[in-house]
């Protein structure tokens, strides 16, 4: 079976959405109504199949494989800026009400970031958090780039969305790796944790030379869900993890939230973003 042909999702924002509905910004106000109408039921269907494909494959043997391949990064030579244009691409015309293409999303969660006053490092984060998706450009199923994220080489937790298809996955009858803490020990930290494979990890270990470590933080784990906002892995965490983790949170609201019908104005944004990147990071990045 080619597994990059398996693509359940028609675009690569309804997991966005998806966790919109999973984590409204107040569960006391928010109603149906307020969300993006994809059809619901028909977007339903489609994240239970991304969710199975998910599950089946992200086992611990298929992220070490996925690392062993795109962190030698040979996939060629940006800057950060031709990484966002390049990611545009990926964005087609499904979406109903809001017609925003990737960088626009982007500017909005660092404009929004910038907006509350917030140190430069972390508007630049809220620019470059998902430049990682870039992973779909080079071959990537979608259930490979975004999704939630979880450690591989432990057992799954039943807080993850959809857990009931972790019960395809080889690891799950492997007594290597399906234990509460498989192959690692307690409170071991979670740069000693493997995660699935995705976007997030990616992007990373592209920048982790570069940025502060709040910033890693967030890049690197605001697709955790099972922990940042269910707590259901504190037994892996460290004394850090468990530090920084506020600050993963606190990106998160600016990321799923701050999408808006009026798109930000990237020509004229463009400037200021360029000076923000060359003050962080070399003109050019290895993908």
């Amino acid at each position: 079976m080619d597994l990059n042909n398996l693509n359940p999702l028609e675009n690569i924002d309804h997991w966005e959405d998806d966790l919109i509905k999973r984590y409204p910004e107040n569960k006391n106000e928010k109603s149906q109504k307020e969300f993006r109408d994809y059809q619901n039921s028909k977007r339903a269907e489609t994240v239970r199949e991304f969710y199975k494909l998910n599950h089946k494959y992200q086992s611990y043997n298929f992220v070490c494989e996925k690392e062993n391949r795109f962190l030698q990064f040979k996939q060629g030579e940006m800057s950060l800026w031709e990484a966002v244009e390049f990611l545009n691409t990926l964005i087609d015309d499904s979406d109903p009400d809001i017609e925003l293409d990737q960088l626009q999303h982007l500017l909005q969660t660092s404009e929004a970031i910038k907006s509350d006053g917030h140190p430069d490092w972390f508007v630049l984060t809220g620019f470059l958090h998902d430049v990682g998706k870039v992973l779909c450009l080079f071959g990537e199923p979608q259930w490979a780039v975004v999704g939630d994220t979880f450690p591989v080489g432990c057992s799954f937790s039943k807080s993850i969305v959809h857990s009931e298809y972790f019960s395809l996955n080889p690891d799950s009858t492997n007594p290597k790796y399906n234990t509460k803490l498989g192959i690692y020990k307690e409170n071991c930290g979670l740069d000693n944790v493997k995660m699935s494979w995705g976007h997030d990890e990616y992007l990373y270990q592209i920048v982790k030379d570069y940025l502060p470590q709040e910033a890693l933080y967030m890049i690197r784990y605001h697709s955790f869900y099972a922990q940042h906002k269910e707590q259901a892995y504190d037994y892996l965490m460290n004394d850090t993890d468990l530090k920084m983790f506020d600050w993963v949170r606190k990106f998160n609201a600016y990321d799923l939230y701050s999408k808006a019908p009026v798109p930000p104005d990237s020509q004229s944004l463009k400037p200021y973003y360029e000076d923000l990147v060359s003050k962080y990071l070399p003109n050019t990045l290895n993908f």
